[in-house]
């Protein structure tokens, strides 16, 4: 039997991704129809998909917390067939809700997205802290190696916005900035109800931007950590059990700054320069984040 550890190297990691995810359990989720009352929260990861998950729960359900993961409730397309979750049963409330990472041209079509979108630097060192304790050894791959190794040279970051970009402002596309969530959850709530049809009275207000705020969600982290992935990943790959895969951090605003080189965060902007400018104009994420305001 193969030992139980983690990735030492960047070059681990990216085996161990590459045979955790079945590509045929995928398909079979890809082949969900969807409904167009259904709303499909799709951000790249670490980009408020979480966050989002509860919002669009606790107002479909007025705050239910009855789950032991966020993604039993709120399915996650590509993984469902691999967890044994029926992506067509019955869900606690409507409209039904699935979360994907997937971008425009791979998604199932057919319903309504929520996309909201985050600074590169602060999603790329939020997926670094998800991943380590689970996936990676601690102290053995660096943020600047991981950013180097696996952020940057596939791109997915920058592929995934460029896909939706030109959806941002489509009836059936909501397309948010992570930071103005943060500055504001009020508004955040009163969009999405809005936007997936929940009339929003004064209780629903309120138990909505209680059981979304940092704290609320921290005291319940363990409905926020992955669990069902977790614990496939500790059989499958194997991983140690017992793994750190808490989503629910700090969702700091520039938080990268701190950990990151000049040099990685200079290369980070060269990628956006390549990516993103010549097709939409944007010099940079902060250009992007005026437009949404």
């Amino acid at each position: 039997m193969k030992q139980a550890a983690r990735a030492t190297s960047t070059q681990a990691l990216a085996a161990m991704m590459a045979s955790l995810f079945n590509e045929e359990e995928r398909a079979k989720g890809l082949a969900l129809k969807l409904r167009p009352s259904d709303v499909v929260i799709a951000p790249f990861g670490k980009s408020g998909t979480t966050w989002v998950q509860q919002i669009v729960h606790c107002l479909r359900t007025r705050g239910d917390m009855d789950f032991d993961d966020i993604s039993r409730v709120v399915p996650w397309i590509e993984t469902s067939p691999m967890l044994g979750i029926d992506l067509d049963a019955g869900q606690k409330a409507s409209p039904r809700a699935f979360k994907s990472h997937l971008a425009w041209d791979a998604i199932p079509k057919g319903g309504r997205y929520i996309v909201t979108v985050r600074d590169p630097g602060d999603a790329l060192y939020s997926l670094y802290k998800f991943m380590e304790g689970w996936f990676i050894e601690p102290g053995s791959i660096s943020p600047d190696e991981f950013a180097l190794r696996i952020f940057i040279d596939d791109r997915q970051y920058w592929k995934h916005l460029a896909s939706w970009l030109p959806r941002r402002n489509d009836g059936d596309v909501l397309f948010m900035a992570f930071e103005h969530m943060k500055s504001d959850l009020s508004a955040t709530v009163e969009r999405i109800a809005e936007f997936i049809g929940i009339p929003l009275d004064d209780e629903l207000r309120t138990i909505t931007e209680e059981h979304a705020s940092l704290a609320f969600m921290l005291r319940h982290k363990n409905r926020f950590d992955d669990r069902l992935m977790r614990e496939l990943s500790e059989r499958l790959l194997p991983l140690p059990p017992g793994s750190d895969s808490a989503k629910v951090r700090s969702g700091k605003v520039g938080e990268h700054a701190l950990h990151l080189s000049e040099d990685v965060s200079a290369e980070i902007d060269a990628v956006w320069q390549q990516e993103i400018t010549p097709k939409f104009g944007f010099q940079n994420y902060a250009a992007l984040m005026n437009e949404l305001i």
